[in-house]
């Protein structure tokens, strides 16, 4: 197992310049270990997101994020059956269905994951359900028709030579008679 908070200087720099809405993932073993005193004072009224499969008592998890101020947000990865976290949605701000297996940018999104998507969306209809991974233009109609209303698109935003205007496609097309979510 491990555990590791280096993000947290990360979304501290970044705290320093906006008071955007943050979203931060937390690839950690054991979200149940205290985190540094400092990722509460930068995190406050933001998501907090751990791995559903991970945990024991995703209950008490839960409850502790949100006693510390923040929203919460469950994720699972392509090899994880929707089931696993289908009793915790009620339960959560979010739910993340990671469309490709964490570690590294650039990969394809696993179309067969869109049915998890499906599946939450018809269940908890006011629920946030985000997308990450191989989210592309061509792809983005089908996420969003899946039930997503939350997508994640770092390679396809970041490897762009015009950034502003693959973000303008984005917004145009979840904008479409294809989005049929809240």
């Amino acid at each position: 197992m491990w555990t590791s908070w280096t993000g947290a200087p990360v979304v501290k720099s970044i705290r320093k310049h906006t008071n955007a809405f943050l979203d931060c993932h937390l690839m950690v073993s054991d979200p149940d270990k205290p985190a540094p005193p400092s990722i509460h004072f930068i995190m406050r009224h933001r998501v907090i997101g751990f791995h559903g499969s991970l945990l024991d008592d995703a209950g008490k998890t839960i409850e502790s994020i949100r006693t510390s101020g923040m929203k919460v947000g469950i994720a699972i990865k392509p090899g994880t059956p929707v089931e696993t976290i289908m009793p915790l949605a009620a339960l959560v701000d979010m739910v993340l269905v990671m469309t490709v297996e964490p570690g590294f940018g650039g990969q394809t999104l696993l179309l067969d994951c869109l049915e998890k998507v499906r599946q939450l969306r018809q269940t908890h209809p006011e629920l946030l359900i985000q997308v990450d991974g191989g989210v592309t233009l061509e792809n983005l109609p089908l996420v969003i028709e899946a039930g997503a209303n939350v997508v994640v698109a770092g390679t396809l935003i970041f490897s762009s030579p015009d950034p502003a205007n693959v973000i303008s496609k984005m917004r145009e097309a979840s904008r479409s008679d294809v989005t049929k979510n809240p």
